[in-house]
């Protein structure tokens, strides 16, 4: 068991924000690493010292292994903490850490190598128990054999790539007939987007939601599975608002598909936070992916558990064993998360630029998420994302109230944001009633346009 005295941040933004508070609550130091572009940001401001890292892309900053490293080395920092993207599912950074005898918070690389690949991650989950959506065990390169597997499966099936994310290298097949040029298709499209042109077959669920699990693992054979939130409100892939509990799933499915990923993921001896993806579809639950990883939506799951999700990360990297056993967790509430970009709320074009007015909405039950400040500069090189605000209510009923008063008190000047999509969308009677799908967001926005 090692104690953490220093903590190196390896991210910026809101994330690097939530990781610094997190770190000042347990009496830990931060180390907050940035690019040129950054060296104004909040994080970087409030961490015990600062680094420089390299110029704005991310690509020789935030990407840069080597100056990551010399920046902990430098500052005596004995862990680091990748936040979530970035390099924070690098097996190969993670690996990195550890032979330089620094904490990595985060799961085992061999377990961020295995589920990072979508093939074998699909392969280890179902030797695992989770449930999979009917597809190739593995690779596909044969069209013939395609077609054959497409055959027993039934047409639409869904060509993805095994490295890919986000939608790329993702291709539907409705017939045989366009089977063979989808095919070369996915595979173009990951190989120029991911440097492998690897895919594979899983039959296409018509109108699914899309619900995670999230999961803690001591790394020692324990784990918890902390509930699930329902995330199908997306658009191009990209998750824009977040929910938990789901709307659609029962207090008995919870228990059960909860018990199904804890056990899975003890099976696996899992250390720290993961996340593990299902698409949901008539009553039943198909494994998609896992993220290795703290996500962007985690304080949902913390609103409506009290779980310090980042401290719990610390602290099984320090190797303590987990602080609640899944006896005394209690869901208990309704926690909504929005995520505020930076962006046109019609056209989605990014929006940079100078902060002239910053004022955060408050009162009871409501968070920002946020590493803004009126004078601040957005930088154009980074994610859109500038702020999450999330939300908590006794019934989702009243959660709803409180996040419209909530959203109607936050003022962003000086840029478009999304903050009026989201006042647009909790209005809808729909999405009130909880009858959304993953592709339902786009529709809604094609009849907004429209």
């Amino acid at each position: 068991m090692r104690q953490i005295k220093k903590l190196l941040i390896a991210n910026r933004g809101e994330i690097a924000l939530r990781i610094h508070r997190a770190c000042h609550e347990m009496g830990i130091k931060t180390v907050a690493v940035h690019s040129t572009a950054d060296a104004d940001a909040m994080h970087v401001r409030l961490a015990d010292e600062a680094i420089c890292i390299g110029p704005p892309q991310a690509t020789d900053s935030y990407l840069n292994i080597p100056n990551i490293i010399s920046a902990a080395e430098i500052s005596g920092a004995d862990a680091i903490h990748p936040g979530y993207g970035f390099l924070s599912e690098n097996a190969k950074f993670a690996e990195i850490v550890e032979l330089h005898n620094i904490l990595f918070v985060g799961p085992k690389p061999e377990h961020i190598r295995v589920m990072g690949d979508k093939v074998e991650a699909k392969r280890t989950a179902g030797a695992l128990g989770l449930p999979l959506v009917p597809g190739s065990d593995g690779a596909i390169t044969d069209v013939e054999e395609a077609k054959k597997l497409a055959a027993e499966i039934g047409y639409p099936v869904l060509i993805k790539a095994a490295a890919g994310g986000g939608g790329r290298g993702m291709k539907v097949v409705p017939a045989e007939d366009q089977l063979e040029t989808l095919m070369q298709q996915a595979g173009s499209e990951a190989k120029a987007a991911f440097g492998d042109d690897t895919v594979y077959m899983e039959k296409y669920l018509g109108n699914p939601r899309h619900i995670e699990f999230q999961i803690f693992g001591d790394g020692a054979g324990n784990a918890i599975h902390l509930g699930e939130r329902d995330c199908s409100l997306q658009r191009r892939h990209q998750k824009v608002l977040e929910e938990a509990p789901s709307p659609v799933i029962s207090a008995a499915e919870r228990e059960r598909m909860g018990g199904v990923v804890a056990k899975a993921m003890a099976d696996m001896g899992y250390r720290g936070a993961g996340t593990i993806e299902f698409l949901w579809e008539d009553g039943e639950f198909y494994f998609i992916e896992m993220n290795t990883r703290l996500q962007v939506e985690h304080p949902v799951t913390e609103m409506i558990t009290g779980l310090d999700l980042v401290r719990e990360q610390i602290r099984v990297a320090e190797g303590h064993p987990l602080s609640v056993t899944q006896e005394d967790l209690e869901f208990r509430g309704h926690a909504i998360e929005c995520r505020i970009n930076a962006e046109d709320p019609r056209t989605f074009a990014p929006s940079p630029g100078l902060v002239k007015l910053f004022h955060a909405p408050g009162g009871m039950h409501v968070r920002v998420d946020s590493g803004l400040y009126q004078g601040y500069k957005v930088p154009p090189y980074y994610d859109s994302m500038i702020a999450k605000l999330i939300v908590y209510g006794r019934d989702r009923e009243g959660c709803i109230r409180r996040l419209r008063r909530a959203l109607e008190e936050f003022v962003i000047e000086g840029m478009k944001t999304t903050i009026p999509l989201h006042q647009a969308l909790i209005d809808d009677p729909e999405f009130q009633r909880g009858e959304y799908t993953i592709k339902w967001l786009e529709a809604w926005l094609a009849e907004q346009a429209g």
